[in-house]
């Protein structure tokens, strides 16, 4: 497979590149955010240190339960008398000054076991998406004036040691706009962390990446947000800050020839890293649209249908009279029966509330009538 070639800028020309190098066949990895934040987010944990409250917090005291009978719960109280603390409940972890819930243990499990293959290919998918300048440019780097990403600088890098040549050479390049926007992030945290030796929240800037250092570190290490790392411990939480694809990297030309030899390529395994082979993308074509309007797919399908069918709504036979007779014929007169029995009790309940009218004023005359003839005497 070919691969495109990359310009080898001379640090004092930034219009044309000096000699070309073939970009190393890891910056073609498949770009997996996925497996990137998921190894990132495990190795950010084993730089934790283990913390725990004291483990005889909330229990100085010689407190003992009232039990019952006394119209109160039945947690421990502080003895003594004569303060405002006597009486209190203690232990507790609802009550003040008692222990917390299930303590925290420094033995904790702390640290994350990572496979040796997931780290690897995370790293090959970070390089891979320094070299996209889209992904560079989307994750915040101010990269408008790079000539060429990725960036790759002349190995007479290694040889500058002053941080105003540093300046010079950032400047130079168009990349110095990335530094000027890290330094103006910084700002102080909020919280409590600033009492705890974390004061400052600040962006990322360039990360500058050698093979070999001859006073490189000393340039660059005062340009604020500018790191640095040797090609030989290239590190996930310096390529993907943050588990997001896409760090600015400027190369020295050694650094960038000798990623070959640590990830190998597609035809040869890695010189460095025993039994890694470079990931391969799942698909070599990754125009998903051009392979499924091909001929080779296309005449292979199911005609497209035209005439669908469409299926009626269905009515309920409960409130529609037409659907009810197409499930039961006999529908309609056994409604109609059932309409003429209660027609009929109807009527027989009218004609049996008249009787008894009839029979109850019957007797109310006839109670009257006896009265007055004193019959009845109150």
């Amino acid at each position: 497979m070919s691969r495109p070639l990359v310009s080898v800028f001379d640090l004092n020309n930034a219009d044309n590149g000096v000699s070309q190098a073939t970009l190393p066949a890891v910056m073609t990895a498949p770009i997996r955010p996925d497996i990137v934040h998921y190894v990132h987010t495990l190795m950010a944990k084993n730089k934790r240190q283990p913390y725990a409250v004291n483990s005889d917090a909330g229990m100085g005291t010689p407190a003992q339960s009232w039990g019952t009978g006394r119209a109160v719960s039945r947690i421990p109280r502080v003895p003594g008398g004569g303060t405002s603390r006597s009486g209190q409940g203690a232990f507790g972890n609802m009550c003040r000054g008692g222990r917390m819930f299930g303590q925290t243990k420094i033995w904790r499990r702390w640290h994350r076991k990572i496979n040796v293959n997931q780290r690897r290919y995370a790293v090959a998918s970070a390089l891979a998406a320094s070299a996209v300048p889209a992904l560079v440019m989307a994750r915040g780097h101010r990269v408008d004036q790079v000539p060429e990403l990725p960036l790759v600088l002349d190995d007479a890098l290694n040889k500058i040691n002053r941080t105003k040549d540093a300046k010079a050479v950032l400047e130079r390049f168009g990349a110095f706009a990335d530094v000027e926007k890290s330094k103006d992030s910084r700002k102080i945290k909020r919280g409590v962390g600033k009492s705890r030796n974390r004061r400052y929240t600040q962006r990322r800037g360039p990360l500058v990446i050698f093979d070999k250092s001859e006073g490189l570190d000393k340039g660059f290490r005062n340009l604020s947000g500018v790191e640095l790392t040797s090609v030989d411990n290239l590190n996930l939480l310096q390529l993907a800050p943050g588990g997001h694809l896409g760090r600015f990297c400027i190369w020295t030309k050694g650094a960038f020839d000798k990623l070959d030899t640590l990830f190998g390529t597609y035809d040869s395994a890695s010189d460095k890293k025993h039994g890694f082979h470079l990931p391969h993308g799942a698909m070599t074509n990754a125009d998903l649209a051009r392979i499924i309007n091909s001929d080779e797919i296309q005449s292979v399908l199911k005609p497209a249908v035209k005439n669908t069918t469409v299926l009626s709504k269905k009515r309920n036979p409960l409130k529609h009279k037409d659907v009810m007779l197409e499930l039961n014929p006999y529908a309609e007169a056994a409604k109609a029966r059932s309409h003429a029995k209660e027609q009929k009790n109807r009527e027989n309940r009218k004609a049996e509330f008249k009787t008894r009218r009839q029979f109850s004023a019957r007797r109310k005359s006839f109670h009257r009538a006896a009265v007055k003839e004193g019959e009845i005497a109150f």
